[in-house]
């Protein structure tokens, strides 16, 4: 089952006569449950669709499904509920409030989503139980972007939506990152959505989509991704 879907979808920046098309006429359809990477250099248009894909922004032109739903419509109001209830982000920064503990950081989308799950659980999947009553300074990076993933779980989204989420880390603590990414994709049903420039991701994936000057270059699901511990890092 199709859970995203790009109709003809274009993103136009305007500054005065200049437009930059950072998307131009985009059609993509992503299946639910599946690890997938957009893979393509900077400025390719990675991010641009991830945020019109999160609501972030909105497009020029075309329609954007997700769940069968049109988000390419919605208001702003609209748009807002949607963020809060069917995707959830994670960063290369870990945007965690400095002055709040780690179940407190978690918690806080109890305020927003509609079907929250439990802070503790999340913080146990993601091998943090440990460290419910520690701030953020007192967490290594590895740690703070698990704490990321789990505040993004919490909301129990559809789509889980990642920027370069391992870009700040050292190899071996973005392996551990990458493998609990893919266990939410084979063990919880998760659609996982990697955008990223690293080729060794790209090896794991179910499907990689490459784009290349706001275009679609390609979207081909992989027969047999690698394992993490199958990527030379």
């Amino acid at each position: 089952m199709a859970i995203v879907e790009f109709q003809d979808v274009s993103r136009v920046y305007r500054n005065g006569e200049h437009e930059q098309w950072a998307l131009d006429h985009v059609n993509l359809r992503l299946e639910e449950g599946k690890f997938i990477v957009v893979l393509g250099p900077s400025g390719a248009g990675k991010s641009t669709l991830l945020n019109l894909l999160g609501g972030l922004d909105s497009p020029t032109e075309g329609t954007i499904l997700v769940g069968g739903k049109d988000i390419s419509t919605l208001t702003p109001n609209e748009l807002a509920d949607y963020r809060a209830s069917a995707v959830g982000f994670v960063f290369q920064s870990y945007n965690l409030i400095p002055t709040l503990t780690v179940v407190e950081n978690v918690a806080l989308v109890k305020e927003i989503a509609p079907n929250p799950l439990g802070s503790h659980d999340m913080l146990r999947a993601v091998g943090l139980e440990d460290h419910i009553h520690n701030f953020p300074s007192e967490l290594s990076g590895g740690e703070q972007q698990r704490v990321s993933i789990a505040r993004a779980l919490a909301k129990n989204p559809q789509i889980l939506l990642c920027d370069e989420p391992t870009g700040a880390l050292d190899s071996e603590t973005g392996v551990m990152v990458l493998k609990l990414l893919l266990s939410m994709a084979r063990d919880m049903g998760k659609t996982i959505i990697i955008v990223t420039h690293n080729q060794n991701i790209a090896k794991m994936a179910d499907v990689v989509v490459r784009v290349k000057n706001g275009k679609i270059r390609s979207c081909e699901e992989q027969a047999h991704p690698l394992a993490v511990e199958e990527v030379d890092w």
